[in-house]
């Protein structure tokens, strides 16, 4: 059945599109674009007061299935994605099994053709079982719908390694992201090593525990020729080598998450707070500035949450037992809008690339325009709705959310994947 959209005010820079205009879907593609449309039994829209983008794309999320189902799984975490306005997701292959075959791939995808209340964009592991030893079964894993590899969670500690990985790995055309973390310096450290660490009497995680990595990857991909995406990036200075790899023409991008560019060091107080336990950890005020004249200034390329759930009980342990992480799906869109565009740090153009097109472009995948023939993945949202972050509002199976009591401004409204509507008026559908 055809879908009108009518009134919405749309914003697509790709098309040079900013302004209100009607959207006509037909089965999974946009039909027409234009004012004043109409369409004979067409299910007609009323999206008046509402913006209407490409879908979202967040390109590092963890959605622990296969194995680790009581932290979450691809029914709860994408119904998550879709509450949050996202349309596609980008899966972290730290799964049980490691997602570093083709069968396991496979089994991704399946069940988010089920299940899923998205798209699922698998990633494949760089070395098997994430060990840093043996290179993985890349082509075959491309053969089955992986779009990029990365040992997240585990950053490759022999630069030898890395480099077979990358020399191996790039004739199949796909980007190598990389979670930068030195172990052997960063050893068990908690949060970000300096005046709140010796405070609350945590083991600190220096900076150079990144930035070490990134400037080492950045060499083996200019070396290799390789595509390189630094994760979660999270200190001015790695950001800074960023900007440089950039500006000497290498194929180096990046990402910034919500918690490093809205949350500093200085959340974690003397309760403790497990939600506030990243990795990379929460930095300093000065980084999280850098990182957001990044977002302004183009260094950064987009913005992905890490999404990464856990257990009530696992969150409820020590600081020092927790696992790092924080859910991030629900609150992405709200704590852009909220913090850079309705300050005026960056428009709804820049957002859509940030969280649209840009992901799309790094993992290689097709672009969603908002004209006439595009695949119809839309993400509409209030940008003046104000609400109020809870846990019980979570369509997450985790809680873990760092920004819970913190009041936002705008919030996804409606999502179509494919022209299907995957979440109505704030329901997942």
């Amino acid at each position: 059945m055809a879908l009108l959209l009518k009134n919405a005010h749309v914003v697509d820079p790709s098309v040079e599109l900013d302004g209100r205009v009607d959207v006509l879907v037909e089965d999974d593609k946009i039909a027409a674009v234009g004012e004043n449309l109409s369409a004979e039994g067409a299910e007609v829209v009323d999206l008046s007061g509402k913006y209407l983008v490409p879908g979202l794309v967040d390109m590092h999320v963890h959605l622990r299935e296969p194995g680790f189902e009581a932290k979450g799984d691809i029914e709860s975490e994408t119904a998550a994605a879709a509450k949050g306005g996202f349309t596609g997701v980008c899966s972290m292959p730290n799964t049980n099994p490691v997602t570093d075959n083709g069968v396991v791939v496979e089994y991704i995808k399946s069940v988010a053709a089920a299940k899923g209340h998205c798209r699922v964009y698998p990633s494949g592991a760089m070395t098997r079982g994430l060990k840093g030893e043996i290179i993985s079964e890349m082509g075959n894993m491309v053969e089955h719908g992986c779009v990029a590899f990365t040992d997240d969670g585990h950053g490759i500690q022999g630069a030898g390694m890395l480099r077979r990985a990358m020399d191996y790995g790039q004739m199949f055309g796909k980007v190598f992201m990389s979670h930068c973390q030195d172990n052997d310096l960063v050893g068990d450290g908690q949060i970000n090593e300096g005046a709140v660490s010796t405070r609350l009497g945590l083991l600190g995680w220096p900076a150079e525990g990144e930035e070490l990595q990134i400037m080492r990857d950045i060499m083996i991909a200019e070396l290799t020729g390789a595509k390189l995406h630094i994760q979660h990036i999270s200190t001015a200075k790695g950001l800074e080598m960023v900007r440089a790899a950039k500006a000497k023409g290498l194929p180096v991008t990046c990402e910034a998450t919500p918690h490093h560019l809205f949350l500093t060091e200085d959340a974690i107080d003397g309760t403790y707070n497990t939600c506030f336990k990243v990795n990379p950890p929460l930095r300093t005020a000065a980084d999280a500035e850098a990182l957001i004249a990044g977002v302004i200034d183009g260094t950064v390329d987009t913005i992905a949450t890490d999404h990464a759930p856990h257990s009530d009980w696992e969150k409820s342990r020590e600081f020092e037992l927790a696992p790092f992480g924080m859910t991030g799906l629900e609150t992405a869109l709200g704590l852009v809008i909220t913090n850079l565009v309705k300050t005026g740090k960056i428009t709804f153009g820049r957002m859509v690339e940030l969280m649209a097109i840009e992901p799309r472009k790094i993992l290689g995948l097709d672009q969603v325009t908002i004209a006439e023939g595009s695949v119809a993945d839309l993400t509409v949202f209030d940008a003046d709705a104000v609400w109020t972050v809870s846990e019980d509002d979570f369509a997450s199976h985790a809680k873990n959310s760092g920004f819970k009591g913190v009041e936002l401004t705008g919030r996804a409204t409606d999502v179509f994947v494919g022209g299907k509507r995957t979440l109505a008026n704030g329901v997942v559908c």
